[in-house]
């Protein structure tokens, strides 16, 4: 399923949000490496952020009785990541296409899922924000997270 097209049901909704927590996950290991000090502190936080998210939805989709789909062992980087700049760059794409899918999520779910994807949204908006101003990217926010540029 594509981050622009809207799922049938909240259980795709939090199946799609759930793979992009994988996706996002994967990609902090080749940021962490090129990353010192408070950015590396900041990548380490930013994967427990995705793997707490993750590990929430794999028990709520699994308790729910709905398909929790796995995670790939290996997923495509878009870009080779060799260096800082190159790190902090996939930080930002990593942080909005992980807010796209939630931004999907949020007209099809109400109660407990709507605020756990509108948090999760918020959570990725904010960090991509942090990782542009390491980055010295302009500008530092974008008017609607995770919609489609």
């Amino acid at each position: 399923m594509s981050r622009s097209t809207a799922p049938a049901t909240p259980g795709d909704a939090l199946a799609g949000a759930l793979a992009a927590e994988y996706a996002a996950i994967y990609a902090y290991g080749p940021i962490g490496v090129h990353l010192t000090d408070a950015d590396r502190r900041a990548a380490r936080a930013a994967e427990a952020a995705h793997r707490s998210r993750r590990d929430a939805l794999v028990l709520q989709l699994s308790a729910a009785g709905g398909t929790v789909p796995p995670d790939q062992a290996g997923y495509a980087l878009p870009f080779p990541v060799t260096d800082r700049a190159t790190a902090l760059r996939l930080a930002v794409q990593v942080e909005e296409r992980t807010a796209a899918f939630w931004r999907v999520a949020l007209p099809v779910t109400t109660g407990a899922d709507r605020t756990r994807a509108l948090n999760a949204l918020t959570d990725c908006a904010v960090r991509a924000t942090r990782w542009r101003r390491s980055a010295g990217l302009t500008p530092l926010t974008v008017p609607f997270p995770g919609s489609p540029t």
